[in-house]
């Protein structure tokens, strides 16, 4: 018998190495061997227009700390921790919405948060920049408004409103910030809804029973035990929020540049790619911090 089971646990071991080596090579071909290239990249130097160096130096990271890069990279976080802060306090009542609707309803409501994900992030990127061109859907309906309030005191106390003056809502800070919210809402809200959706109703309703009004029951129960969704969703939204090119690329302007754009000119304009692979790096070695912190604020199971 025990024979037996020492060759079926050895045929085991032989079955789950065949099923994980494709993966792994596939893993190690595709993602682990490119970001090692580019690490050595990162130290190393350009000799020539095509030649890049690989001698150990350090150069790059230390011209990644200068005053100017360490700016872009704060404004950056400031930019990514306002869309998380933004998406936390819209998808969390949206994920809540979701979670006690009816069974019926609930399929649907998920197929909305996800029907973006069907369109192309930069068709979406485009349709935005159409509602808020200055001669944009925003633009125009404030303009009827405006042209009707207009009409209406010019009938009443005669003409008082100036001419309507556009707003200027692309190729600032405000359309970065709109554009990262917009294309990061529904990565906040399906972890939300995952961990609202476990919730022992029960407990809610003893918090009821108790006496707690409903704002105190959201707080001191509901709150508490969505935190690990909570962590999930900021994680999951601070960190592509962090490194978004395309979105402050079309929507920012010249002060709204992020650090994935300086890469992306690292790369290509400037040829410089020792440099961006060192501020690739610098963002990514950030994002292992981001990672490792939410991992030990997250309680583990059991742990008391």
């Amino acid at each position: 018998m025990a024979e037996n089971i020492e060759e079926d646990w050895r045929a085991s071991r032989a079955m789950f190495a065949a099923l994980v080596s494709g993966p792994t090579l596939f893993l190690f071909a595709f993602l682990l061997a490119p970001l090692a290239i580019v690490w050595g990249y990162s130290l190393g130097h350009n000799q020539g227009l095509k030649e890049i160096i690989v001698d150990g130096t350090i150069s790059n990271y230390a011209h990644a700390l200068n005053p100017l890069y360490l700016s872009i990279l704060a404004k950056s976080f400031f930019f990514a921790a306002v869309t998380t802060l933004l998406c936390l306090v819209i998808g969390f009542p949206v994920a809540l919405a979701i979670t006690f609707a009816k069974p019926g309803s609930k399929a649907w409501l998920l197929l909305l948060i996800m029907l973006p994900f069907w369109t192309n992030l930069l068709i979406r990127t485009y349709a935005l920049m159409a509602v808020l061109r200055t001669q944009g859907y925003v633009n125009g309906l404030l303009r009827l408004i405006w042209d009707a309030a207009a009409g209406f005191l010019a009938v009443v106390h005669g003409p008082h409103l100036a001419a309507f003056q556009p707003l200027d809502l692309l190729y600032n800070n405000f359309a970065v910030v709109l554009g990262l919210v917009y294309v990061q809402l529904p990565f906040m809200v399906l972890p939300l809804y995952s961990a609202l959706d476990r919730l022992d109703r029960s407990l809610l309703e003893a918090s009821l029973d108790l006496g707690a009004g409903h704002i105190r029951t959201l707080f001191a129960v509901v709150v508490p035990l969505a935190m690990p969704g909570i962590a999930s969703g900021v994680l999951v939204t601070l960190i592509p929020s962090l490194g978004a090119f395309l979105t402050p690329d079309l929507l920012g302007g010249v002060d709204s540049q992020m650090i994935a754009n300086v890469i992306e000119r690292q790369f290509k304009a400037a040829n410089d790619w020792p440099f961006g692979a060192a501020l690739s790096f610098l963002l990514m070695y950030m994002t292992f911090a981001a990672i490792a912190i939410q991992s030990m604020m997250t309680p583990r199971r059991g742990r008391r």
